[in-house]
Order: structure tokens, then sequence, then C-alpha cells
């Protein structure tokens, strides 16, 4: 059995994540591919983690790829996150995850529109007219906000009364319900936000303006062995585990994902075949990475870079991880930004004059790329916020 150190470990992740100063691009595209999927929970996280991994890549480079050249899409995908990734990725989604997600979404919305009676008993064919509506009227506008296609498709605006009777209960309109899980559907996609790059109010968009043919069909085990051939390139090696986490599959449809691979088994966990060739160590590397980045996300078991020590500061209570400082493939520290934005960080061991040498360099270079923009994490945790106050 092939041994995988810990040394290894983290600089397969340094050298494979575009974090080692030598492999950093410049080129979106190519840092979302290499990490397989960018987290896109928090709109900013996207632009950050390109800066982390770039030498001098600016808002405008991510702005570009994902709005101009459409060669990133944002969408809703494993354990019903968002991630922004290159289209060519995009029919295995589909068919592995998005395809299901569809599914649970309108099982879901479905239930509370039939309690509040809506579809006069056919409620199923009236979600679907009205679905393939908004999508025809969204072609029609070429790119619409929520409110300007419930205006174009009057049924987007049906009410419906959530827990009536209790002292919580609300009245909700129904067009995000539709928009949702349209998305799942690969009918419609996020486009620009309506606001600045930090804004999480998209303008949506159909598919088509992306994909001329719409997302292309693909077997769903063929569709499942690429997102794990994909997820095993960047993180490998993985524990089934870490996989069962990453894809919130269940433990069937993992074995599946694998049953479709050529793989080897480490000490350290699951690689490709074709990967146990051993990586050469970069030179040492500081990063600073944004809250839930897709390095750290990518590991349901992370002890091999991360102090159990120091989960307390840099994580919330449900187990989201907040902005991180990294020294040679491990977490050293946490960062967050001062009222006039600049950014500040605290290490939560002693890793060196070096390493602090390399932050504080990072740190200014994060600073610059910002330019005075506050960035708040959606999930706040506690060293984040000390260090923001």
């Amino acid at each position: 059995m092939r041994s995988i150190s810990v040394a290894e470990r983290r600089a397969r992740l340094g050298v494979r994540h575009r974090l080692a100063i030598d492999v950093r691009s410049d080129d979106p595209v190519e840092i979302a591919r290499s990490m397989t999927a960018l987290h896109a929970t928090d709109p900013a996280s996207v632009y950050v983690q390109v800066a982390a991994r770039s030498r001098t890549a600016g808002t405008a480079h991510v702005e570009q790829a994902l709005y101009d050249d459409r060669a990133l899409l944002r969408l809703l995908a494993m354990r019903r996150t968002m991630f922004v990734v290159p289209t060519d990725f995009l029919p295995a989604l589909q068919a592995a995850v998005a395809d299901q997600l569809a599914v649970r979404q309108r099982r879901r919305y479905g239930k509370l529109m039939a309690d509040a009676g809506v579809g006069d008993g056919d409620l199923d064919g009236w979600l679907r007219d009205v679905e393939d509506a908004t999508h025809k009227a969204l072609i029609g506008l070429g790119a619409a906000t929520g409110a300007q296609l419930s205006a174009a498709e009057p049924r987007l605006r049906t009410k419906v009364e959530l827990a009536p009777g209790k002292s919580y209960g609300t009245t909700t309109g129904i067009t995000t319900w539709v928009l949702v899980t349209l998305g799942c559907e690969g009918r419609i996609v996020r486009g620009r936000p309506n606001g600045t790059w930090v804004s999480s109010q998209y303008v949506w968009s159909p598919v088509e303006s992306w994909l001329p043919d719409g997302v292309p069909s693909m077997p769903a085990d063929e569709a499942r062995a690429e997102v794990v051939r994909r997820y095993l390139r960047t993180f490998g090696p993985v524990t089934p585990l870490d996989l069962k986490w990453w894809t919130g599959w269940t433990a069937a449809e993992v074995r599946k994902g694998l049953a479709g691979l050529d793989t080897a088994e480490t000490d350290a966990g699951i690689v490709l075949a074709d990967d146990l060739e051993p990586v050469e160590a970069p030179e040492p590397w500081a990063a600073l990475l944004p809250a839930l980045d897709a390095t750290p996300m990518g590991w349901k078991e992370r002890d091999f870079f991360l102090d159990p020590a120091h989960v307390p500061s840099l994580f919330d209570r449900n187990g989201n991880i907040g902005p991180t400082v990294w020294w040679d493939g491990r977490v050293v520290g946490g960062w967050g930004q001062d009222p006039d934005g600049g950014v500040v960080f605290r290490l939560l061991e002693d890793a060196g004059s070096d390493a602090v040498a390399a932050v504080e360099a990072e740190a200014a270079r994060m600073s610059a790329f910002l330019g005075g923009v506050r960035i708040i994490p959606r999930f706040r945790t506690p060293l984040e916020r000390e260090l923001s106050s």
C-alpha cells in the first residue's frame, strides 16, 4: 500500500489548490477547475478564493469569467450549497446532484402549496404550467429579477400561509420557490448581482444564455463517477467519510460513484489509480482564505492541516469555518477586517518569523484586492468577530 505522509498531503494541497506561489493563476476558470468547485454561499467569497490563488487577478477578472465569457456558472449543488463551477462540469452535476435536488425542492414546496389549497386539485399540473410560463417569460426578457418575472407571470404572486394559527406564522409568495426549482432543474441560472460584487440579489437568466442547447444529458452513473473523479483529483487522498460529506450523497451513492473509477487505496485514503506519484513539496507559502473556502470545506476529516485546538476560534457552532490564515499547508490563524476595511490577522500558534513575514505580505495583498470593501461572512466565527470589531 502506498504511504502518503502528512507532509505530502500538505504539499498536494499547496500545489493542487494553487496556493503555493509558483502555481497561482490569474485565470478564474482555471482556478475553479483546479478546485473542482468554488463555494459560493457568500457571494464575495468566490472573488476572495480567486484572489488567494492568483497573482494579480482583480474582481473584474471574475466578473468577466462569470458574466461576459460565461465560462463559469453559479448553481445549487452538493449539500444544497451554492457553488461556482466551470460550465463543462454542469452536465455531471445536473445528472448526479441537481436533478435529485429539484425533486426534493418540488416535493417540499409542493406540500406547503397543497396545504394552502393552491392548484385547484391539480397542483403538479398547475405548478408545471407556472414553471413553463416563467421560463418562457425569462427567455423573452433575456434577464430579470424575481419582481420583474412575477409581473410577467402573475401566478408567481400566489401567496401561501406558513404555519397558520401559530404565533410565528407568516405569508410568503412562491416566486423564489419556483425560481429555485427551475434553477435546480438547470433551466435558469443566477446571472449578474442586482448590485455590487458582494451582493446576493441576482438577476436570473435562461440557461440558454450560457448553453445555447441547454444542459446536455448524462447518465446518472456516469455523472456520479465524473463528480467523484474531479473531487479525487483535487482532494485525494480522501476517506469515504470525506466523500460522503462533501457530496451529501448516501453511502450507496458514494459506492456507485467510486465503482465507475479506477482507484487505489493508500494509508491516508482513496486516490485515483493514476495519482500515486509523489508530489514534490513547493516552497513554503502563506495564504489568507475566506470563510467557507473550498479548500478547508473539501474534507470532513481535517486533522492533517488543522489543529483541533484552533476549531473553537475558527468555526461557528454549526461547523462553518471562518476566514483562515495558512502557512505551508496548515491553518495557523484567522483574519478579518478592521472598520476601515483593512485586513488584520492573528496567528494561533508560533509559526516562525518567515511565516509572519509571508502572512503580512499576503494580508497587504488582500487589503489591496478588497480596496476597503468590508466583507461580513454569512456565518461569523469568534475570531473573525473579534478581529473585525
